[in-house]
């Protein structure tokens, strides 16, 4: 049984034809910017977000369906019920991490890998953060994988997964544990624009609740369709993984850093 062309993923799975997330990263809020200021140049931060734009314009955007056909990662791969046009389900969990679907998909993760990603690069060293990143993704990528062939269709098992959502789950999870006095601008759109500060263990604490929610109604009321959506247990995966390992990741504590005024 070959993977059904149609559709693409867009939050690790959304199809081509639908319309894009209207929430960066699966979240109800968007943050602007923290106070925790690093001790040095996040270049392994920086490199990340520059793979995963070079890859949307250079490598998605002339064929954007085809692109995440071929490097996406299929949940039936896994267990023999489909094959990949290229590759196999162990390379494409790592191609995969490094796709989007839409602007507003890449757009909101390399916002919040920006904001919470250098101070976790700073505190764990550049090799321990990409290892820790890559297995961050991994993790989230097998949560969503068991929870889709357990409790989701055979089309939902085919829709390619796309996006470093996971992996940036993964870094969320790491700050909430390291700084979780940190400040957060953070921005809603409730009728009104509105901006203002939220403690680090709030924001990200409502973020994973909302992960939480969302997941739990996918459960109890799925809808078989195959058609793709934001796909949560992954945020759930990585932020869990984030929290259970980052101490065995850190080759020490980060010294407290003035927060910026």
């Amino acid at each position: 049984m070959a993977p059904r062309p149609a559709t693409v993923g867009a939050e690790h799975a959304r199809p081509l034809r639908r319309p894009a997330a209207s929430r960066p990263n699966g979240s109800p809020v968007i943050p602007l910017r923290d106070n925790i200021p690093t001790k040095r140049f996040p270049f392994l931060t920086v490199a990340i977000i520059a793979i995963n734009t070079a890859v949307w314009i250079g490598y998605e955007l002339p064929d954007l369906n085809r692109a995440v056909l071929d490097a996406g990662f299929f949940p039936c791969e896994v267990n023999g019920s489909c094959r990949a046009p290229v590759g196999n389900w162990a390379t494409d969990a790592v191609t995969s991490m490094f796709m989007h679907g839409s602007w507003i998909h890449i757009a909101g993760n390399m916002l919040f890998l920006w904001i919470f990603g250098n101070n976790i690069e700073d505190s764990l060293g550049r090799v321990r953060f990409a290892v820790f990143y890559l297995a961050g993704g991994f993790a989230a990528t097998a949560l969503q994988t068991l929870v889709t062939l357990q409790f989701g269709s055979t089309a939902d098992a085919e829709i390619p997964n796309v996006g470093a959502s996971g992996a940036i789950a993964a870094v969320l999870g790491a700050y909430f544990l390291l700084f979780p006095h940190a400040r957060v601008v953070t921005l809603t759109i409730f009728i009104f624009i509105t901006a203002f500060e939220l403690p680090a263990v709030v924001f990200l604490g409502l973020w994973f609740l909302f992960q939480l929610w969302q997941g739990g109604f996918d459960l109890l009321a799925p809808t078989g369709s195959g058609q793709g959506g934001v796909a949560f247990f992954a945020h759930i995966g990585g932020f869990a993984f984030g929290l259970a390992t980052v101490k065995i990741f850190a080759a020490r504590r980060r010294e407290a850093a003035w927060p910026r005024t």
